[in-house]
């Protein structure tokens, strides 16, 4: 039965991708002529990189101008970057990721502007819309497959440390909302607090550290919100051998993916999204509504994929992935 249901939820995913397949067919708009802006909190997770990448090439394959830029995981650098952008006075403004109350008094000032702002995973009041994968459900499914490889029993480690960055807080959110019907499930205290840069060591020492403190059957599973904090952790625990905890996390960087497909590793599931399609999916919202389209709901939904040990081998194919690449 469990084999039959994860089958199930892939088939639905590839459903999903056949249709947005479907809808791509349809022309989109040409951008010739348009110069559009685009700003990135950072590049250097895979995730990130791939949705920055996807806008960027796809506003080219539409014949407009990219004004790309990184924000380098630096606050203060993106918004001087924003500020520059709107100096410039595109035809419209991509923004990607970043704490989203430190970002919208600028998201504000680009409308403020007359300058139509789409974002990618950032909610905004100031975004006309945002291109981004169902989160909620995101977090919803990740929560129910840890819940239910506990058998609905037992204590788990969560990073918890970008709460202000609103997707983040969704998967969060989710959990928290699935463990509220079960109770025998207990966050440990105090939550981790994942770190960027040096997020895959960062982890791999607080793991450590902390499997050195909770004996064997005292921890069963680890949870975070996007899967570079995974991977360090998943090195922990294979490392010192504690192959009864499981994790979990967010985003199917192709290296996590491997790992969920590896037997021998203790990563459980990830959930995978696709960003480079995100990135080209915004840009094309952008060229319809630039195009006179005001029909544009405030969001759309790019199709995710739960990956598990069961259904990792088919997912790399769906996601064009091969090991680690």
């Amino acid at each position: 039965m469990k084999n039959h249901r994860l089958a199930g939820l892939l088939l639905a995913s590839l459903s999903l991708l056949s249709g947005m397949a479907h809808a791509e067919d349809q022309p989109i708009p040409s951008l010739a002529g348009k110069r559009i802006g685009i700003t990135v909190a950072g590049t250097d997770h895979y995730w990130d990189l791939k949705a920055y990448q996807g806008q960027i090439d796809e506003v080219k394959r539409l014949g407009g101008t990219p004004i790309a830029l990184d924000g380098g995981r630096k606050e203060s650098q993106q918004i001087a970057q924003i500020q520059t952008l709107i100096a410039q006075k595109p035809d419209a403004i991509i923004e990607t990721l970043g704490t989203a109350s430190v970002l919208e008094p600028w998201l504000k000032k680009i409308r403020e502007a007359g300058i139509p702002l789409f974002t990618v995973d950032t909610a905004s009041p100031s975004s006309i819309n945002v291109t981004t994968s169902d989160n909620f459900y995101i977090g919803e499914q990740l929560a129910l497959k840890l819940v239910n490889d506990l058998r609905g029993e037992g204590n788990i480690l969560v990073f918890n440390g970008f709460y202000g960055v609103p997707v983040v807080a969704m998967r969060y959110d989710q959990l928290k909302a699935v463990l509220k019907w079960y109770p025998k499930i207990k966050i440990i205290q105090p939550e981790l607090r994942d770190v960027i840069p040096n997020t895959v060591q960062d982890a791999y020492a607080q793991i450590s550290q902390l499997l050195n403190k909770y004996p064997k059957g005292s921890v069963q599973a680890i949870w975070a919100a996007w899967d570079v904090p995974q991977i360090g952790a998943t090195q922990a625990v294979d490392a010192a051998g504690r192959n009864e905890i499981k994790t979990y996390a967010v985003d199917g960087s192709p290296d996590v993916v491997s790992l969920v497909k590896d037997p021998k590793s203790s990563a459980a599931a990830v959930v995978a999204q696709q960003p480079y399609v995100i990135g080209q999916t915004a840009v094309q919202n952008v060229a319809k509504y630039l195009a006179g389209d005001r029909s544009l709901p405030p969001a759309t939904y790019v199709p995710s994929i739960l990956v598990t040990k069961e259904n990792a081998a088919e997912a790399q194919k769906t996601l064009g992935q091969t090991d680690g690449k």
